[in-house]
Order: structure tokens, then C-alpha cells, then sequence
């Protein structure tokens, strides 16, 4: 049975622009992969098109079958994480293992206050109820 994780250290998932991230990627497959690399990167999803920005990789050499290794990035001043009633940004970092359609994946949130920004309803909008 093939895996790959991610694992933030001490289990963190809140940040503010220029933190650093630090954590461990663990994989065991049947072979050694071709490749393996770790991504810090920022999506976008709901309404419209899901946009994604590739912040850093960081390529992990000749991996072995089974093994673990640290990483570390430094994460930009923006864009923050947010959510709104048409569209979201979400931050994650993720170890992707070639060949294979193994992914391992741990969802971040990266603001100045280290919370996700929700954007306010606006006034007018249909599907806003007054109290």
C-alpha cells in the first residue's frame, strides 16, 4: 500500500506573512519514485475559474521507497487567506510523488492576524437576511 504525508510542526495551520513553515514529509511506496517535491501554493475556489499560484517548490533527491524528510519555506506577504459568499483563497502545502496518484496535503491559513479574512456580505445582496 503506497502513502504520502504531510505534517506540520507542532501541528500548526495558522501563519502570518513571513513565518516560517516547518514540517516532515512521510512516504512509503512499493519502488522508489521518480521524483518527489513539496509545493507551498495558494488556490482559489467557488464561482468562476480556480486560479492557483505555485509559491516555491522544494524537489526532494533521489528519494528512497519509504523515508522522511524535513522541509521548510517562508511564506510570502500575501495574497491572505479569505472567504467570501463567490470565492475563497486557500493556502496548502502538498508532496507529490512521480509516477503515482499519491498526494499528501496539509491546508494552511495566511494572514496578518493569522485567521481567515471573511468578507462582509454587502448591503443589497438578495440572499442577505436582515436580523
Amino acid at each position: 500500500m503506497s502513502w504520502i504525508t504531510v505534517e506540520i510542526r507542532d501541528g500548526a495551520t495558522s501563519f502570518r506573512p513571513g513565518d516560517d513553515v516547518e514540517g516532515t514529509v512521510r512516504w512509503r511506496f512499493d519502488a522508489p519514485p521518480k521524483s518527489l517535491e513539496v509545493r507551498l501554493f495558494w488556490f482559489t475556489e467557488g464561482k468562476g475559474n480556480q486560479d492557483v499560484g505555485i509559491v516555491e517548490t522544494l524537489p526532494l533527491a533521489a528519494p528512497a521507497a519509504e523515508e522522511h524528510r524535513a522541509f521548510r519555506f517562508r511564506l510570502p506577504a500575501g495574497p491572505f487567506s479569505f472567504s467570501g459568499k463567490l470565492i475563497s483563497l486557500l493556502w496548502a502545502i502538498e508532496a507529490v510523488a512521480e509516477p503515482g496518484a499519491e498526494v499528501g496535503r496539509v491546508d494552511l491559513v495566511v494572514s496578518p492576524t493569522g485567521e481567515e479574512i471573511h468578507l462582509p456580505t454587502l448591503p443589497g445582496d438578495a440572499s442577505h437576511s436582515s436580523p
